[in-house]
């Protein structure tokens, strides 16, 4: 193995292991996994809003310094026999070997090389990385409302005397801060110092004290990266070289290693290094392109965060959780019950059902009034007010094309209309964005916000409702008892 770094330096301080990965590495690994949770360390996870704080009890939470998970691969690695170089730049056409596996990360130079058809897209937000001397008690979600708008801290222990804090914001605040000259006079080997100790400030209460650390601190636009092609010729692609997904969702480390596993099962299986490669890109490809889809929709959810804040923190929670759609609002009753349980006191005035399988039934039972009229369920078939019909079919509602919608909402308002019922196609992605695209119209416009979709993805609908999203439910393909007389 060549690694152009020097073993006992890393860029960057901790990362996360989620416990997905930890039972895939159990499967093929264990003994890698054992010493990976031994110098590791397990928390729970937290958001704080206006001064209240809900907790998610999720111990299964791994957090490792980078440096520790480096040294326990190397040594395993070693152990098998791999001869490990350290300290020198290699490229795939200097080495004589039958097969590259080219793990050289986002900026990969043998992807960027070779013919692998990359598309990488740059987010809109902005994000540096950066870490303190003390080990928090749990994973910290945090946003903080400064005189240039709004700080939100990722912050999580990695060790017994260090934290990660992850740090983002949206271009014009970063900009007020005057953050954007201090990234252009940074060196590209060096830490942005105005900015560290700006957010030091910022976010003095998390930090208790304590200074913020730079590492090469600088920030960034997160870059989602697509190939064409994972292998070429004897080489083959892996991890962060091959594919990215938005770090929101802690799965950076879990893609690498799963790849991993997939490649050696393949080079183990197959008669021949194609068909190795092939087969590896095939198993591999659907779970890491759905995970890239919800890293997308949690990079969105994001980015407009701050349009969140006045909700109550438990239902920011919920929004939280359920916000790229992986995380069904029963499961999630399941499994935080007191979270879920004030988040549906807020929505509806009632902790909601003792069993968590009637979350969703319970959620859609719920009455409204709204300026005087009284709604008897969230569901509806025959809204009696003046709905216009939002019917774009986009894939980003805080882009250029949600702006227009929303602006074309307001002008609606303006001349009579008293709120959108909106449509689009019938799958759960298209619902999914509907329900975001609903979020953005009901919050920055105020009108009441019917969707349309299948009684079949009724989940989305409840999660949308709690996490005020959405006012109304429309099912499709569904007739009342009176119309079907």
């Amino acid at each position: 193995m060549h690694e152009q770094g020097t073993p006992d330096a890393t860029f960057g301080f901790g990362i996360g292991l989620a416990a997905g990965t930890q039972r895939n590495l159990k499967e093929t690994d264990p003994d890698t996994l054992r010493d990976i949770v031994a110098v590791g360390c397990r928390h729970d996870m937290t958001m704080q809003v206006g001064g209240r704080t809900a907790r998610v009890d999720n111990n299964r939470l791994v957090g490792i310094a980078r440096t520790e998970l480096l040294s326990v691969l190397q040594s395993h690695a070693e152990k098998v026999g791999v001869r490990l170089e350290f300290g020198t730049r290699r490229t795939a056409d200097q080495l004589d070997a039958d097969i590259v596996i080219a793990a050289d990360g986002i900026n990969s130079s043998t992807r960027e090389s070779g013919p692998f058809g990359t598309r990488i897209d740059t987010g809109r937000g902005l994000y540096l990385w950066c870490g303190t001397d003390f080990a928090l008690t749990e994973a910290v979600f945090a946003p903080v409302r400064t005189e240039h708008g709004i700080f939100v801290t990722h912050a999580y222990p990695y060790s017994d005397g260090r934290s990660t804090f992850l740090i983002e914001t949206d271009e014009a605040t970063w900009r007020r801060a005057g953050f954007d000259a201090s990234t252009a006079k940074t060196p590209s080997d060096a830490s942005d110092e105005k900015s560290l100790r700006y957010l030091q400030k910022v976010f003095a209460e998390q930090l208790r004290g304590y200074p913020l650390i730079g590492n090469r601190t600088r920030w960034l636009r997160f870059r989602t990266v697509r190939c064409a092609r994972w292998s070429a010729g004897r080489t083959v692609l892996l991890g962060d070289a091959a594919h990215t997904a938005h770090f929101s969702i802690g799965s950076g480390t879990k893609l690498a290693m799963e790849d991993a596993i997939g490649l050696v099962e393949a080079l183990r299986d197959e008669p021949d290094r194609a068909s190795a490669f092939a087969r590896y890109e095939a198993i591999r490809r659907p779970a890491v392109e759905r995970l890239q889809e919800l890293a997308r929709r949690s990079q969105l959810w994001w980015d407009s965060f701050p349009s969140r804040l006045h909700l109550p923190v438990e239902q920011l929670m919920v929004a939280y959780m359920t916000r790229a759609g992986n995380v069904p609002l029963n499961r999630f009753a399941a499994t935080s019950p007191d979270v879920v349980a004030a988040a549906l006191e807020q929505y509806a005035g009632s902790p909601g059902p003792a069993d968590p399988a009637g979350v969703t039934t319970w959620v859609l039972d719920r009455p409204m009034i709204r300026d005087g009229e009284h709604f008897p369920t969230r569901q509806i078939d025959h809204p009696t007010r003046n709905l216009v019909t939002v019917s774009d079919v986009l894939t980003d509602p805080w882009g250029d094309t949600g702006d227009a919608v929303v602006a074309r909402a307001r002008r609606a308002l303006e001349e009579g209309a008293e709120g959108f019922r909106i449509t689009g196609p019938p799958d759960r992605p298209a619902l999914l964005t509907r329900l975001d695209l609903a979020e953005r119209i009901r919050t920055e416009t105020g009108g009441l916000v019917v969707v349309e979709g299948p009684a079949e993805l009724r989940d989305d609908f409840a999660a949308g409702l709690v996490s005020a999203r959405i006012d109304l439910v429309a099912f499709t393909g569904e007739r009342t008892e009176e119309e079907g007389a």
